[in-house]
């Protein structure tokens, strides 16, 4: 782990040391947490794109009407 400095409003620095003070540990951990939580919502982002759907054609019009047909055919 290293250490690392952050500039913030004097007012989010007293939102953070009292949430500390709820949960019973420091800010550096609260500040840990919502990086976590940041990191993890802006990745889910990135991960939900399918780089591979439509690149290709099958020249069939009704896929997506018969979708489970296909899915399932063996």
């Amino acid at each position: 782990m290293k250490r690392t400095t952050i500039f913030a409003d004097d007012y989010l620095l007293d939102e953070v040391k009292s949430l500390a003070r709820q949960q019973k540990t420091s800010v550096a951990t609260v500040v840990r947490e919502a990086l976590v939580s940041y990191v993890a919502m802006h990745r889910q982002d990135q991960a939900v794109e399918l780089s591979f759907v439509a690149i290709g054609e099958s020249g069939e019009s009704d896929i997506a009407e018969r979708h489970e047909e296909l899915l399932w055919q063996k």
